[in-house]
């Protein structure tokens, strides 16, 4: 199986790295034909305002609202949060998979980012604590019936689960722990199985 992390912008580089060190093969992905050759995709971090202006030329959002329609499973961190959600604050367009309200840099500017802890839900194993990279992470307002908060940051969910979707508001590719990238991969594995 072949992940596939949206490189456009951002630091999707560090998901190539998270992936080679928790057994997945993970590739670069640009255009529309390079995101047909893999079963599962991962959009980072970023600006997801520029994500967005980066995929018109191809048609890249709508190729991939496509293939996560048709069960494509998605790990989505931070700014790739913001590009599921199905509502964004301050308002701006996005693919309207995930159903979460989301509001863009609610925990302040670069200059407030952090690493702070994150509680796991008791599916995700021991230790039942991370430490989890905020960098202009967006805050989750709302979330839907069908999506399961599997960890928060005090009261807030940062690491959500919707079917075949995966999102933190939190950057897990920056930290040691291979538990989130462990559970897309199990969710390929499913899938491409």
């Amino acid at each position: 199986m072949r992940i596939g992390v949206l490189a456009l912008q951002g630091d999707w580089e560090a998901h190539l790295r998270a992936f080679a060190r928790c057994g997945g093969d993970a590739v670069a992905v640009r255009t529309a034909r390079e995101l047909d050759g893999v079963q599962g995709l991962v959009i980072p971090g970023g600006e997801s305002t520029a994500m967005l202006r980066l995929m018109e030329p191809e048609g890249l959002d709508r190729r991939i609202a496509d293939r996560v329609a048709a069960g494509v499973p998605v790990l989505a961190t931070c700014a790739g949060l913001i590009l599921l959600a199905r509502g964004v604050t301050p308002e701006q367009p996005s693919l309207g998979a995930l159903d979460v309200d989301v509001v863009r840099n609610a925990y302040g500017r670069q200059v407030r980012s952090e690493v702070a802890t994150v509680e796991l839900s008791e599916d995700l194993g021991d230790p039942s604590r991370v430490d989890g990279v905020f960098i202009r992470a967006p805050r989750v307002a709302r979330v839907g019936d069908g999506v399961e908060v599997m960890g928060r940051h005090g009261d807030d969910p940062v690491l959500l689960r919707q079917e075949r979707i995966v999102a933190a508001t939190y950057h897990p590719e920056l930290g040691g722990d291979c538990r989130v990238h462990r559970l897309f991969l199990d969710l390929v594995e499913v899938v491409d199985g």
